[in-house]
């Protein structure tokens, strides 16, 4: 049990990692909060070889991203085969 605390510990501490870079090149405050969530959550399972300080993170993480605080994803603009759509006026004729 130790040990996949240890694993799921690490896989935390990279995501932390990965969201503060994201933080870094995007400055969304809520990818901020949700690193370091995931970081002390980390960090805490694997100083004290606990399963729980795992599902405390991963539920303030989801109480988090309910509070509105995850990045919004916005698809790329659509274009018809005809050359008629959202992009078109900027495509080269």
């Amino acid at each position: 049990m130790a040990l996949f605390v240890y694993i799921v510990g690490g896989l935390f501490i990279v995501l932390a990692g990965a969201m503060l870079f994201v933080f870094h090149r995007s400055r969304h405050f809520g990818m901020f909060l949700m690193g370091i969530t995931y970081a002390a959550s980390g960090l805490l399972a694997i100083a004290l070889p606990h399963w729980w300080p795992l599902a405390v993170g991963f539920a303030a993480v989801w109480v988090l991203k309910l509070l509105g605080l995850e990045p919004d994803i916005k698809p790329p603009p659509e274009t018809r085969s005809d050359g008629t759509g959202a992009d078109a006026d900027r495509r080269p004729s």
